[in-house]
Parts: C-alpha cells; sequence; structure tokens
C-alpha cells in the first residue's frame, strides 16, 4: 500500500481490553433466562486512540468452538499416547496373581512371569532378581518416567514396576501372539509354521530391526540405551497381522546390576547367567562378576567383560536375522552313528560355509553360492524366495557378527539396509505372484 510522505502518520495508542458489551448482548442476556436464542453471539472490543476516536473489533464466537469431530480425534489421539508411568503396590502385584500362584505364563533360571488384570488391564507381569537394594520409590519412578515415555509400534508397552526385596516386578502390555522360536520350531508340529514365506519373515525382521533401532538412538536414555535380551523367544509374532514386538524392553534400564545364579558347562552359556571371575589385589579376595546370557546370543566380549553394549545387540540380531531365515536355533548338536558322539553345530558357522562355498559355476561336484544357498535356507518356504536378496541377508547378519565389536555396523545402519531388502523382496513377491493353494519348486535342491 502506498504512503504520502507528507502526510503524518499517526501511531495509534495502546488498544485497552475492557469489554463494552453491545446491545445484541445485553437483549440475548434478558432472554436467556426463558429460552435459547438463534442469534450468534458477539462480544466488542472498543479501542481508545489518543484522538479520542474508537473502533470495533467483533469476534464471533462460534469460530472458536471446537467441533464435534475434533474433539473425538483429539481423544483417540490422547489414547494412543502412552500412560503415565506407575510404581505399583507390592500389594497390587500380589493380589493380580494370586499371591503368585496363578499359572505361570513362563518361567526360565533368570525369570518367571504371569499373565493376569491388573488396574482392569490385560498385562504380563516378569519377575526379575535386582542387587540394587537402595533404589528407592522417587528413583524408580524417575526411570520409568524416562522409559514409559518411549512409545514405538515395534516395542511392547512398559506400563510400571514394583520392587519387593531383591525382586523388580515390572508390568507390561499383554499383546496376543506367540514367540518367534515357536512359530519357527513348534515342538508339536515341526513341518508346520504359520511364517511358511519369505514376505513373512522379511516383515519380522524389518520390525525387529527398526525397533532396536528405535531404541538405541531414540529413547533418549541418559546412558547408552541398550536391550540386552535380543532373543528369538524375546520376540512376538502377533495375531492375525504378523507383525513383531519386541519383549523386555526397559529391564535392563531398571535391572541394572542384576545378576543369577551361573549356570556354565565346559566353558559353554546356557539360558541364566556366566560367571566371570577377575583377580583381585593381592591378599584380598577374588572378585566374582555375573551377568544373564542366553546361549548363542551372547556376543564375545559381552561374554569376557559382563557388560551389555549397543553393539552386543547388534551381535544378537545377527543372530536372530539367521535363525529367522534358516528355521534352525543359534547352536544345536547332531548324533554321529559312527562315533557315538554328539557333534556341535553353529549357525554362525553353516552361514559363512554358504558365502565362502565359491562362485556360481559347477565347480567342486556342481556346487555354488545358489544351491548351498537353498539347502540352507528354511524347506518350509518350498525355495520360493529371492536367491539374490537371500544372499545379502546372510552377508548383513555376517557383518553384525564380526568377532570385533568395531567393525559391526550400528542399528541405524542395519534397519536402513533391512528395509531397503525389504522393497527388493515386495518387489519380487508382486512380480512372482506365487500361488498359495498348492507347493512348487523353483529349483533342485
Amino acid at each position: 500500500m502506498a504512503v504520502d510522505a507528507a502526510q503524518p502518520i499517526s501511531t495509534p495508542a495502546r488498544r485497552s481490553t475492557t469489554p463494552k458489551i453491545t446491545s445484541t448482548q445485553q437483549a440475548q442476556s434478558s432472554t436467556s433466562k426463558s429460552g435459547p436464542s438463534n442469534s450468534s453471539n458477539r462480544v466488542s472490543y472498543t479501542s481508545n486512540s489518543g484522538s479520542g476516536s474508537g473502533s470495533e473489533y467483533r469476534l464471533d464466537t462460534s469460530v472458536a468452538t471446537t467441533s464435534v469431530s475434533s474433539q473425538a480425534s483429539l481423544t483417540s489421539f490422547r489414547a494412543s499416547l502412552p500412560d503415565n508411568p506407575q510404581v505399583y503396590d507390592f500389594s497390587d502385584i500380589r493380589a493380580a496373581t494370586n499371591n503368585f500362584l496363578a499359572k505361570r505364563y513362563s518361567s526360565t533360571s533368570s525369570s518367571q512371569s504371569w499373565r493376569c488384570t491388573l488396574h482392569g488391564k490385560d498385562v504380563i507381569i516378569f519377575q526379575r532378581r535386582i542387587y540394587q537394594k537402595s533404589m528407592e520409590k522417587a528413583e524408580l519412578r524417575a526411570k520409568l518416567s524416562v522409559i514409559c515415555r518411549s512409545h514405538y509400534k515395534s516395542i511392547i508397552k512398559l506400563l510400571g514396576a514394583s520392587i519387593s526385596g531383591e525382586h523388580i516386578y515390572l508390568v507390561y502390555d499383554f499383546v496376543l501372539g506367540s514367540n518367534l522360536s515357536l512359530c519357527l520350531r513348534n515342538p508339536r508340529n515341526p513341518s508346520y509354521t504359520v511364517l511358511s514365506t519369505w514376505m513373512s519373515r522379511i516383515q519380522i525382521a524389518t520390525d525387529v530391526a527398526h525397533g532396536l533401532d528405535y531404541i538405541h538412538n531414540t529413547t533418549g536414555l541418559e546412558i547408552d540405551p541398550v536391550h540386552k535380551y535380543v532373543k528369538s523367544s524375546g520376540i512376538i509374532v502377533t495375531e492375525p497381522s504378523f507383525n513383531a514386538k519386541i519383549c523386555h524392553f526397559g529391564a535392563a534400564e531398571l535391572c541394572s546390576g542384576s545378576e543369577s545364579k551361573a549356570v556354565t558347562n565346559g566353558g559353554e552359556i546356557y539360558e541364566g547367567a556366566s560367571a566371570v571371575s577377575t583377580p583381585g589385589r593381592k591378599g584380598s579376595a577374588t572378585k566374582t562378576r555375573e551377568f544373564e546370557g542366553v546361549r548363542g546370543y551372547i556376543s564375545p566380549e559381552y561374554q569376557l567383560t559382563g557388560v551389555a553394549t549397543q553393539k552386543s545387540d547388534v551381535y544378537a540380531f545377527g543372530v536372530v536375522l539367521l535363525e529367522l531365515f534358516s528355521g534352525e536355533e543359534p547352536v544345536r548338536f547332531k548324533y554321529d552313528k559312527a562315533t557315538g558322539n554328539y557333534s556341535k553345530i553353529s549357525l554362525i558357522d553353516t552361514a559363512r560355509e554358504v558365502v565362502d562355498c565359491g562362485g556360481d559355476g559347477e565347480e567342486d561336484g556342481g556346487v555354488g553360492v545358489e544351491r548351498e544357498l537353498r539347502n540352507w535356507v528354511d524347506r518350509r518356504l518350498s525355495d520360493s524366495f529371492p536367491v539374490e536378496v537371500a544372499q545379502k541377508v546372510i552377508r548383513l547378519a555376517l557383518d553384525c557378527l564380526h568377532v570385533e565389536p568395531d567393525d559391526r555396523p550400528d542399528m541405524r545402519r542395519v534397519a536402513g539396509k533391512i528395509s531397503k531388502l525389504y522393497l527388493e523382496s515386495k518387489f519380487w513377491s508382486d512380480r512372482v505372484k506365487m500361488p498359495t493353494e498348492i507347493t512348487v519348486s523353483l529349483a533342485p535342491r
């Protein structure tokens, strides 16, 4: 807008915020007792300038009124947010578990769990041993306020916790489904699996990778956030979408200093804890440090030091990745009839043999990478999978399984590569369109 330089510009005085009620409002206020009025409510404000002139500003209150639809969307948004962290009374835990006499949902050497109803919610309660006896409710609430603030679709939500003596009780939201270990190896029917397609398994790998990436890089914990309990039995495959959710989120932070009885046999680490002895000063007793771990998922440095890091989580994810696409346990034993002894078979060693077996030609009696790969991948996929993508998956898993922690990629990079492999698999799936009613073998074994 053009301004004439010859004309002086008057600066308006500060507006007064004193409202003036118009005659329209007076009429509405007089009729409000008898009944509703159809006229719109308007509020008039008078601005007093230095010259004494005034101007009116009218605001229609109907514009500022929140609609019913927006209120409903706000309510649904609030319902999707994580609940406030709760420090449960131990009496509530005892009442929910029937004084711990209820049927256990699962039981291992390091923890026990019960599915029950707590404060009207379907939950699962895990009991873990904790040696930080000085933790008070204020400290527990401070840790929970950070952990429960994290909210991701691939992580089972932690609702709260309770401490009694040497145990902490972690309360998680119950998710309908089964753990990945049972989905891959059903003891009642070993030849059947619900994860019978390549896309279902690459979807599980994508969910777990992005869940661990969120834990490592987005949770905002004061220390380097680690999961510490990455294993196939700690991953829930949900129904009916067959997505993956990671269990035990926050347990490593809340159970810091936790330990269990050592369960070792010839240097092999079984589910439970392994003891690491470190010599003390001369004349002093030998110090013993214990840590929790599961056979086959523990990185070499974690086994030596007992300290879980993000790179030890990457190592465990590499094992889960091989387990997911082969269907085999990380470590198994095979009986040799000739010698009468059991030989140990490592899933990591068999995967390395597939990658290092040679080219795709017919050398060594017709053994190439593709032929070895089809023998290594789970037979219940019926040879229906993208061979090139499968090779990339195995190489990515072996990158996560380097002996040196610094040579392993971080979870952000791993999650990015998994997403790219998922897109390649989706392109292959849309192009092939295999029938689901029959089983077809695309290549000889």
